[in-house]
């Protein structure tokens, strides 16, 4: 598959996907816990819409009738073994507490593996209208039906430089990672919250300089991965390796303040 093929189609996939979250945004829709059930914590909590289920829903429809011999893995549906090379990873609503909250800023991100190697990605925020995609060495973005721009990472030599974003600080909770992040949020200039596989865009578009998370999956960060280094940055898990299946993450602009980070976390 070409960049210009996955594009044109991967296009078509985030506006399907939009016309079944959107009707459900800011509306009184009921949320479920997949956890089942709740002891009153956040960990307890991990919430699925109607929103979520439609949107992955309307996404495999159009790719098995478009490539029915490729793979799928999505988030509500689970994984679909294909014969082809490729296999699509997709999270219908990334940022499902914030989708419940009315807060825009969840995504939806749609990633395309060949031979398990993150390829092509694209990310949309269709309330607010930004969408960004990328691989093979350029990544763009665009606000509404606006013309597509090229987008880099900015530099960053240190992390006393370094804005850094996570989702919540609570939820790197694996042995020992909170007091591992922590050293990091320490040294950075600026530390924001709230924004999931956003944070990753405004990374990839040279608003921020750094992302680290822990607890992912490989629907959470196929379709960002591409974007990113195709921007100029670098995404890996803690430890300096890939990060294809999620776990810990570090992704950064500048490679420098990557190294730093790395060094910081396994101090």
């Amino acid at each position: 598959m070409t960049r210009d093929e996955f594009e044109t189609f991967a296009h078509r996939l985030a506006d399907a996907a939009a016309a079944a979250t959107l009707p459900h945004f800011r509306s009184a829709l009921a949320v479920e816990n997949k956890i089942g059930g709740d002891d009153g914590s956040a960990e307890a909590f991990d919430p699925v819409t109607v929103a979520d289920r439609a949107a992955e829903q309307a996404i495999r429809e159009l790719i098995f009738e478009t490539y029915p011999d490729h793979g799928l893995h999505g988030e509500e549906f689970g994984i679909v073994p294909g014969a082809s090379v490729y296999e699509w990873v997709i999270d219908p609503i990334d940022g499902t507490r914030s989708f419940v909250s009315g807060v825009p800023l969840w995504t939806t991100i749609i990633g395309l593996r060949r031979n398990g190697v993150p390829l092509y990605g694209l990310v949309d925020q269709p309330y607010v209208g930004d969408r960004f995609w990328g691989g093979e060495g350029s990544a763009f973005t665009r606000c509404r039906d606006g013309a597509p721009r090229q987008i880099r990472t900015r530099a960053c030599a240190s992390l006393a430089e370094a804005t850094m974003m996570t989702t919540a600080p609570a939820a790197i909770s694996g042995p020992g990672e909170r007091a591992r992040y922590e050293t990091v949020e320490r040294q950075v200039r600026l530390a924001r919250y709230g924004a999931d596989g956003y944070a990753y865009c405004l990374l990839a578009a040279g608003q921020i300089d750094l992302v680290i998370e822990s607890g992912l999956q490989a629907y959470d960060v196929v379709g960002l991965i591409p974007v990113i280094e195709a921007a100029g940055g670098v995404f890996t898990s803690w430890s300096g390796d890939d990060a294809h299946y999620g776990g810990t993450v570090v992704a950064a602009g500048d490679p420098r303040v990557h190294a730093a980070a790395l060094e910081a976390l396994n101090a």
